[in-house]
């Protein structure tokens, strides 16, 4: 479960990176702010797979929740 998970919200930050990365004008955010949620990503699937739930999923909200409050996905320009 962990696996499917982390995957896709790996991809969607990735679709993220790269869709602003193509925009016009100085970028908003740079590569090191992707650093946490995608390491976030890892160490998540990690204690999952070594029946760690809970860490695990406390992990992967606080991993949602620094991509929403400093990414900031769903906010237009």
């Amino acid at each position: 479960m962990y696996d499917w998970i982390t995957v896709a919200f790996f991809a969607g930050l990735i679709v993220l990176l790269l869709q602003r990365s193509v925009g016009d004008g100085p970028p908003r955010d740079s590569m090191l702010h992707y650093a946490f949620p995608a390491v976030g990503c890892a160490v998540t699937n990690y204690l999952g797979n070594h029946d760690q739930h809970v860490l695990a999923i406390l992990l992967f909200v606080a991993v949602v929740g620094y991509t929403f409050y400093f990414l900031k996905p769903l906010q237009l320009r």
